[in-house]
């Protein structure tokens, strides 16, 4: 009898183990598998509700900070391009100081317009309503006004303070009138790319865990390499070319600010977010 008791004892041990092990790869399993896309429309939505209850002045002000950060985009490119040679493949390494102002804005949770182009938009879409429209062009209206506050600022400092060696400065100038450089139709569709991108990095970072540093860079050099218009980051350049005399009002309002600014809400609301609710609608 105790013998039979001691097989038993042994065999519920052994079971015991099996279960443990069990659930010890299916924590494993969970714990490496990426997050499910409901999973990730959520965090990005909840985002955006969060954001939309903030009070005006704390949008204003971390709005303006990022206007500002934004700004090092094109310092950094203009720092890189006094030491490179006039090569074909200069733009490309040159490029690669662009993703600075955004890694500043992003991993600092400031705001930037284009990455509430989906956040406030998901919520939204889930629940249709005119308060909600109201409460998005509420916030859209206050960051934006506060993004390009800041760049204007920065614009300022970097023209009439002496603050960058003439090369430097020259080097912002170039490279801001090659951006520039584009009809209303180009800076419209290009716009739409970098819309589109930076919704897509909004929608990746949740999944990013530890590499949110190596998606920001990514997606934020493709829009550099590419030529894509960003509304913001575009902002200091045009300003800089308004406030040294190489461009007028009037360009800078109808040539880059309104096409630049349609193009980037189309490709991030009108695009990514609706393709982005649609593949979760009937699961959420």
């Amino acid at each position: 009898m105790a013998a039979k008791k001691s097989e038993i004892s042994r065999e519920e041990r052994r079971e015991e183990r099996r279960e443990d092990k069990l659930e010890r790869e299916q924590k494993d399993v969970v714990d490496r598998a990426a997050p499910r896309t409901p999973v990730i429309y959520e965090v990005v939505r909840t985002t955006g509700e969060e954001e939309m209850e903030r009070p005006a002045v704390s949008l204003w002000w971390s709005g303006l900070a990022g206007g500002l950060s934004i700004s090092f985009s094109l310092f950094a490119q203009s720092v890189i391009q006094t030491h490179l040679p006039d090569a074909a493949w200069a733009p490309l390494v040159r490029d690669f100081g662009y993703p600075l102002g955004f890694l500043m804005v992003i991993l600092g949770r400031q705001q930037l317009f284009t990455e509430n182009t989906i956040t406030m938009v998901l919520p939204v879409m889930a629940k249709p309503s005119l308060a909600g429209f109201g409460a998005m062009g509420r916030v859209w209206g206050i960051i934006l006004a506060a993004n390009l506050a800041g760049t204007l600022l920065a614009a300022a400092f970097c023209s009439f303070a002496p603050v960058l060696e003439p090369d430097v400065r020259d080097a912002m100038l170039a490279i801001a009138a090659h951006a520039m450089d584009k009809t209303w139709a180009e800076m419209f569709f290009q716009a739409i790319t970098a819309g589109f991108l930076m919704a897509a990095l909004v929608w990746l970072l949740p999944a990013a865990e530890g590499g949110q540093f190596f998606v920001i860079v990514a997606m934020t050099y493709l829009i550099a390499i590419s030529g894509a218009a960003h509304i913001v980051a575009g902002s200091i350049e045009s300003f800089m070319l308004v406030l040294n005399g190489s461009m007028d009002v009037g360009h800078l309002l109808g040539g880059f600010i309104v096409p630049a600014l349609l193009g980037n809400i189309v490709g991030g609301t009108v695009l990514f977010a609706v393709i982005s609710y649609a593949q979760v609608m009937k699961e959420i």
